[in-house]
Order: structure tokens, then C-alpha cells, then sequence
């Protein structure tokens, strides 16, 4: 597999080591001569001293047959262009984009980014996992990115204590999944009434968590908090 790898940080570095050393085909591309320097001295001649924003670098390191573009800077916006130029411009089937900050996810996804790698949101989910920092957990993506997966704890003072599930004015394109009670899963049915402490899994839409805040877990939060 042929693919070109932009952003010669540290994640980059690694990304593209391991990369050569599994028996891919790689070019990296790193816009800062000095670090595109270094790295060339230590895994070889695969590193191009160029800015892989720019489509000229990008045709240079071979978009056209690559089969994969991996957009890792630091730099949210410069890996969106790249991604954008590498699907749209040199047809490359796949693209991923490092997303450092959450709130830029959506657009990514929008604007058709393949596979989107947030790592302040891997190491959120991993704290909230044990230490909740809201009441909705984000699980997982589904469908693509379109869909996530959801958790909401019923807490006291949540509106849907004592409700059946058919009672709750759930949002549009969410649908109750599961529930978790003493540590058992069970699927959600129609006569379905939550407790306090009750875990439900909701698979939604990612523009719901506001409406699903307020019916879950009882006041809404700003949007793109979870």
C-alpha cells in the first residue's frame, strides 16, 4: 500500500517508521527543512521538504497513485485543506485527518474526511470512563460518522426516573438502544421504566445531544460539549 503522510511531528514520525517498517510504501512530507532533515537522516530518503498543504508537494510525493493520505499535523485547518486536495483534487481513496480540537469534527466529517483521529477526544473518553465529566458519554461512531453512539447516566433529578420508555419525547432520529442495571444489559422496550442510576444507550444523530440532554438527564448543555 502506497501512502503519503503529511506533518513530521512527532505522531507523524512514528506513524511513518511504523509504516515502513510493516512493508508499506511511504512519503512523508514535513514543511520545516531542518526537521525534514533530521527525520531523512534517521529512516531514509522517504521524507520531502515540502508543505503538504500545497498541491504541487502533495502531485511531488505522488497523490495520484497514493492510496491512502494521512493528514497528522498540529494544524487543525491545514489538515482539512489537505484532505480536500487529496480526495478532490488527486482522487486518493482514502484520507485521515489528525482533529485536535472536538468542536472541528463535524466539519471534517461534512466535508467528506474519510476517518477522523481526535485525540483529545480518545483521552477524554478514557478519563470519563472512570471519572464522569458530563452525564452523556460518547461511545463510538456509527454509519460513517453521520450516527455516534451515546451514554447517559440517570442521575437524580433526571426527568426520565420513573418514565416508561415510551413515554419519553425522545429527539428526532434517536432511538433508546439498552439500558444497564446492575452491571446487566438489557434492551429498551415500549413498558420500559428507568431508575435512578440506570445507564441508557441511545444511538443518534451527533446534532441531538442538546434535545437528548434535556430529556436524559434534565437542562441542556452548549452544543458540542460532549
Amino acid at each position: 500500500m502506497f501512502i503519503i503522510v503529511v506533518g513530521g511531528g512527532k505522531v507523524g514520525y512514528y506513524l511513518t517508521r511504523e509504516l515502513i517498517e510493516a512493508g508499506h510504501e511511504v512519503v512523508l512530507l514535513e514543511k520545516t527543512r531542518a526537521r525534514a532533515i533530521t527525520i531523512s537522516d534517521e529512516i531514509g530518503s522517504v521524507v520531502l521538504a515540502r508543505d503538504g498543504s500545497e498541491g504541487s508537494a502533495l502531485a511531488e510525493a505522488g497523490a495520484n497513485r497514493a492510496d491512502v493520505v494521512a493528514a497528522v499535523t498540529g494544524d487543525d485547518e491545514d489538515n482539512l485543506v489537505i484532505c480536500q486536495m487529496a480526495k478532490h483534487h488527486f482522487a486518493v481513496k482514502r484520507t485521515i485527518a489528525r482533529v485536535n480540537n472536538p468542536k472541528n469534527e463535524l466539519l471534517f466529517r461534512h466535508l467528506g474526511v474519510d476517518e477522523i483521529i481526535s485525540p483529545t477526544r480518545m483521552i477524554l473518553g478514557s478519563i470519563e470512563q472512570d471519572i464522569p465529566v458530563h452525564e452523556l458519554l460518547h461511545l463510538a461512531d456509527l454509519g460513517g460518522g453521520d450516527l455516534e453512539l451515546i451514554e447517559a447516566l440517570l442521575a437524580e433529578g433526571s426527568p426520565a426516573i420513573g418514565k416508561a420508555s415510551a413515554d419519553l419525547p425522545m429527539p428526532e432520529g434517536c432511538t433508546l438502544f439498552a439500558y444497564i442495571r446492575a452491571d446487566r444489559a438489557q434492551p429498551v422496550r415500549a413498558e420500559t421504566v428507568f431508575r435512578e442510576g440506570d445507564k441508557v444507550i441511545v444511538i443518534g444523530p451527533r446534532d441531538c445531544e442538546d434535545a437528548l440532554h434535556g430529556t436524559l438527564i434534565g437542562t441542556e448543555v452548549e452544543a458540542g460539549a460532549v
